[in-house]
């Protein structure tokens, strides 16, 4: 069989518990619930029926292209963060809104990254990343005006900067836990994800280069609004649970915190979590290891995406009824 040959996908590796520091993994926290919290207050004139169908699109897909890890240099592999895309297309606040969703999910059900360490992963992929890939496209943008370019450039730009960013944020989290001297962390993770960031940039310009083209409205220039519709929500949910087919086909080396962790010998302090749901993105009870990762994305595809609405939704209905 075609699946038997395929590598399975390796693990996602966000931070694990036992990198951080307790005083860190609680201000991780801290920073998360400010910065959530603010997104839900920025979001709650924005927010909107239409754009809701989007968010969960877009939570869906970037779960699913988080899992099809791509080769870099040094036997290292990357994935798409997906916080510059999420910020161009949704607006930064529904964006991090998005984002936390995805990092929670994968936290809670697939173990991928620590749960006393899931602020600092919400705060380095969901606000960071937003942020700082919003303020990019946006400054590349109004540069270039009208042009095409703008949006091909800035796209790319802010998908590089905000992976580089993130990484610097996580060495800073890992020099202050005193996992790592931050002089030595930092430039190994800024480094390594230099490279990840061009994939994450090339991923990201040429999903704007598509949408931009199928649906035009969607890229204009301080919009962040939506059109909804169900026939183009369907298609959407269709093209993430299609990349989950792709996930055997994932490179099977260790992503760039993994490798930094490796050869900075810092490696065996990551704890188990303490319960498996769906682990390493295996769905339990399947012996082919590839139709058990493809089964998991489908899941998790799912479960994201239904998430990423029912939450938006009743959120704006309490937001509505409070009105």
């Amino acid at each position: 069989m075609l699946f038997s040959t395929l590598h399975p996908a390796p693990i996602l590796m966000h931070i694990p518990d036992g990198f951080l520091s307790p005083m860190v993994a609680l201000v991780g926290w801290v920073i998360a619930a400010v910065g959530v919290g603010l997104a839900l207050w920025r979001s709650r004139e924005a927010l909107g029926e239409r754009q809701i169908p989007l968010m969960g699109v877009l939570a869906a897909f970037i779960f699913a292209a988080q899992m099809l890890n791509f080769t870099v240099a040094g036997g290292t592999s990357g994935h798409l963060i997906g916080g510059a895309l999420a910020a161009i297309l949704l607006g930064p606040w529904a964006g991090i809104l998005t984002m936390t969703t995805v990092v929670a999910v994968q936290a809670i059900l697939f173990q991928d990254g620590g749960l006393l360490v899931m602020g600092a992963n919400i705060t380095n992929m969901a606000i960071v990343a937003c942020l700082v890939g919003y303020g990019v496209y946006r400054g590349v943008r109004l540069l270039a005006g009208e042009r095409r370019w703008g949006l091909l450039a800035g796209g790319f730009a802010a998908a590089w900067t905000s992976v580089v960013v993130a990484a610097v944020a996580c060495a800073v989290e890992l020099g202050f836990s005193g996992t790592s001297p931050i002089g030595i962390a930092l430039p190994a993770m800024a480094g390594v994800h230099a490279l990840i960031g061009i994939g994450e940039g090339l991923i990201t310009l040429g999903a704007l280069a598509l949408i931009s083209v199928a649906r035009p409205d969607l890229v204009e220039m301080g919009r962040a609004k939506a059109a909804g519709g169900f026939r183009w929500t369907l298609v959407g949910l269709a093209v993430a649970l299609a990349l989950t087919l792709l996930s055997p086909l994932a490179s099977p080396y260790p992503d760039g915190l993994e490798r930094v962790a490796e050869n900075l010998g810092f490696i065996e302090a990551a704890q188990e979590a303490p319960y498996t749901v769906i682990p390493d993105y295996t769905f339990p009870g399947l012996s082919n290891e590839a139709l058990a990762t493809i089964a998991a994305g489908v899941v998790g595809t799912i479960i994201v995406f239904g998430l990423a609405v029912g939450l938006a939704s009743l959120y704006r209905r309490r937001r509505a009824a409070e009105a």
